[in-house]
């Protein structure tokens, strides 16, 4: 198991009071709701979908657009977009901060997530995965081969993958070295002629008089708690996301040279956006 990034600092404690008691409340309940009805129309429209198109997903996608967008609204948050979404198929690769990046990276782009076997169950967060076509891997060496055959099948039926090459969130105040194992996937005989990888920074801006690392998620943070903090917050802060020119995988016969070029793109957009505050 991947080993969760901590931080040498304990995050700030932020006090929340009868009034964002009343926000949380105020937010929490239409997200659940928009989620919720989202959710039960997306798995009836796979009964429909799923038997003509098969992994396939012409449909469902929209949906999960749909809820993304509204959730940065429901929660007052600004949200912005930079940069060109590549049209080829491949693969997305993002900086992991937050539980909020599922929601930055769907709200503009069709992606579906590669996440670890255990996220499958857990409670709410596995469900709603598995509905929206998560691909789960178990990071074995001997699950190598059918990692590669899975994501052959969903990138030649037109699916772009996302995952995190951190393999860890952080304090979204830095860009870790990535990991390159799961790049070796896109350079295979079969996929890497049509495959593309497209670098994307994302990168949060602390609710006014926060601590910097307000929507930062990791170590043993629960999930709970956080959120609660979020939606509790007085002012709400904002995120973007930075589309970088993707790479084209039939230029590389190194993974561990994609990985480095990939991490490069995302570092530069995550420090040059948050200036003074990036923590390296």
């Amino acid at each position: 198991m991947t080993p969760t990034w901590t931080s040498d600092k304990a995050p700030t404690p932020v006090k929340i009071g009868v009034g964002g008691v009343v926000r949380a409340v105020l937010r929490g309940v239409p997200l659940l709701l928009l989620t919720s009805i989202c959710l039960i129309l997306m798995l009836l429209l796979r009964l429909i979908e799923q038997p003509i198109y098969g992994v396939r997903r012409p449909f469902t996608p929209y949906l999960t657009l749909f809820v993304c967008r509204n959730a940065f609204r429901i929660l007052g948050m600004g949200y912005s977009a930079e940069g060109e979404i590549m049209r080829h198929k491949g693969a997305v690769v993002a900086n992991h901060g937050s539980w909020l990046d599922i929601f930055a990276l769907n709200a503009q782009n069709r992606i579906y997530f590669v996440a670890k076997a255990e996220v499958a169950s857990w409670p709410g967060i596995g469900w709603l995965a598995r509905a929206t076509g998560t691909v789960f891997i178990a990071r074995k060496v001997t699950d190598a081969h059918k990692h590669r055959d899975t994501f052959t099948e969903r990138l030649l039926a037109g699916h772009k993958l996302l995952f995190f090459p951190e393999g860890t969130s952080t304090d979204a105040l830095r860009v870790l070295r990535f990991k390159s194992t799961l790049f070796a996937a896109f350079l295979t005989d079969k996929i890497k002629p049509e495959a593309w990888v497209q670098p994307v920074s994302v990168v949060y801006t602390a609710p006014e008089g926060a601590p910097v690392d307000f929507y930062g998620w990791w170590g043993d943070m629960s999930f709970g708690p956080h959120m609660l903090k979020v939606l509790a917050a007085r002012k709400a802060g904002s995120v973007k996301v930075i589309y970088h020119p993707p790479y084209r995988a039939a230029d590389y016969d190194c993974r561990k040279k994609l990985a480095a070029d990939c991490e490069a793109a995302v570092r530069s957009g995550v420090e040059k956006t948050l200036g003074d505050a990036y923590a390296g």
